[in-house]
């Protein structure tokens, strides 16, 4: 029985045969075939789950692609918010943040490297983690997630390559704190 963690739920050939998938997976779709039709749209990156903004002549639709491409209101984003985050959220500033290209094939890579790891494929959410860079070469935090995995690993070179990079990129605060610690560990076991 497939389930939404399911792979093929963000393999954009397996949606398209299917018609099912990921509201990221789906929304990519749903994003192309509105660029296609000459009609400006953008990935929505409402928290724990995809929307697509489509612009109208007036205003702009707020379109739940999971759930068939329904329109929603405020009332429908307060429940979806609180189906997300639990009962206390409340709609507030950036919850709505629009996402470029770059910014929707991040979510769905972030969402396939997630399910790896919920799988236990660490090498598989390495390879997906290594996929992101390349698209967001300058991403303190993905070289950050990039080295523990490899250390967890045992790549212990690649690990620190990682490191340095995330603590060039973002050398101050309390995650580099801890990364600029975690590699000197690193390479006391290396000596």
């Amino acid at each position: 029985a497939e389930t939404y963690d399911d792979l093929a739920n963000a393999n954009l050939i397996r949606v398209l045969e299917r018609r099912r998938g990921l509201p990221v997976a789906l929304g990519i779709l749903w994003l192309h075939a509105a660029e296609a039709a000459g009609w400006a749209a953008h990935g929505v990156d409402f928290p724990g789950h995809f929307l697509v903004a489509v612009e109208g002549v007036r205003n702009q639709a707020l379109v739940d692609v999971f759930a068939g491409g329904n329109g929603l209101q405020a009332p429908d984003l307060r429940v979806l918010l609180k189906r997300m985050e639990g009962e206390r959220a409340e709609l507030r500033p950036g919850v709505l943040r629009l996402l470029g290209k770059r910014g929707v094939l991040l979510r769905l890579q972030n969402n396939i490297k997630l399910r790896r790891l919920r799988a236990g494929d660490l090498p598989g959410a390495l390879a997906c983690t290594e996929d992101m860079l390349r698209l967001c070469p300058d991403h303190a935090t993905l070289w950050r997630e990039a080295g523990l995995m490899n250390q967890r690993l045992e790549r212990i070179a690649a690990a620190l390559n990682c490191f340095d990079r995330s603590l060039e990129l973002e050398p101050m605060g309390e995650a580099a704190s801890r990364i600029r610690a975690l590699a000197e560990e690193l390479r006391h076991r290396l000596h």
